[in-house]
């Protein structure tokens, strides 16, 4: 039997090391050069682990603490393409969509930290639009799903100190950074749909607080249609920053999301596929239980002899985009 390529596994643990030969029909020895699996029992007992890819533009190094980092608490799939971007691809999407980057519409007119910003930016906020159409929407309407949209305006309190909410992460910060890149006459415009949506977000959580499924309270009719009204006008705020980032790059890459209710009407006019969606979302909730996409290749190559299943299998994020 022929062997593809040898991974070698050294775990610190003492002084014992082993070799794993992968057979050639074995996908997961495609493109890696190393596997270095560190135990440091005596400072922190975590195990840090680097992967070397082979790529045409030389080595990456991405970590698992970076991956789960922005994957932490919230499962956030948008912070995740913020810290890493979506990988470059051909300029076409699977199904014919056009891909632009750097070089087309306005964006050769822009600064270049508006440019940078833009493009690393634009598919983060295009996935938050679509949690804040396909779940937010359906939570806001179900009072039993309060508490969880609660969550979504908590500050996570840890040891390095507090962590941004999830609406600070996801929308809030990315609006912020692009209004600070861009031109003055755009920032303008950019900052007051921003802080539209803020307000928007603070009525949204003043409307829903102190409400959980397990903690049942009296809510009059009054109180369902200000929580509505809050994620509409988040909604209408948002698409106020799509427009003005479309209409300054001139480009046409953030989609708008439609008046509800949420339905087939609704879906239709969005334009975005509601099933890959959530098969982004099942998938990156997979991969983080399973502790990154570093850890579930390597623990699934070594459980699973002759083998290999993708545990992780998160899709392309640039197609996802350019749907």
């Amino acid at each position: 039997m022929k062997w593809f390529s040898t991974i070698i596994l050294m775990v610190s643990t003492g002084c014992s090391s082993f070799t794993y030969d992968f057979p050639k029909q074995n996908s997961m020895a495609k493109g890696i050069k190393g596997l270095v699996v560190n135990s440091h029992k005596k400072e922190t007992n975590s195990i840090d682990i680097q992967l070397e890819h082979e790529t045409s533009k030389g080595i990456h190094h991405p970590t698992r603490v970076q991956f789960l980092d922005s994957l932490k608490l919230t499962g956030s799939v948008a912070a995740m393409t913020a810290v890493f971007g979506a990988a470059p691809n051909a300029s076409f999407a699977a199904g014919g969509s056009p891909k632009t980057g750097a070089n087309d519409g306005n964006l050769p007119d822009l600064p270049p930290p508006a440019v940078k910003a833009y493009l690393q930016y634009r598919v983060a906020l295009q996935i938050s639009a679509d949690y804040y159409m396909y779940e937010l929407q359906g939570m806001v309407g179900k009072v039993d799903d309060w508490g969880d949209v609660n969550q979504l305006f908590a500050v996570n309190q840890g040891r390095s100190g507090g962590q941004p909410s999830r609406v600070e992460r996801d929308y809030i910060n990315p609006m912020r950074i692009l209004a600070l890149s861009m031109p003055p006459d755009i920032a303008d415009e950019l900052r007051d749909a921003q802080f539209k949506f803020e307000r928007a977000a603070q009525a949204l959580s003043k409307a829903t607080a102190g409400v959980r499924r397990d903690l049942p309270v009296e809510l009059s009719p009054k109180d369902i249609l200000k929580a509505k009204k809050g994620w509409d006008d988040g909604r209408l705020a948002l698409n106020e920053f799509f427009t003005v980032l479309n209409k300054s790059t001139g480009l046409n890459d953030l989609k708008p999301i439609p008046p509800g209710p949420l339905g087939d009407g609704q879906i239709v006019a969005y334009g975005r596929s509601q099933k890959r969606y959530f098969n982004l979302m099942k998938k990156t909730k997979l991969c983080q239980n399973r502790g990154g996409p570093i850890l579930s290749q390597a623990w699934g190559g070594l459980m699973i002899t002759g083998y290999i299943q993708d545990s992780c299998g998160i899709p392309d994020l640039e197609e996802y985009f350019f749907q």
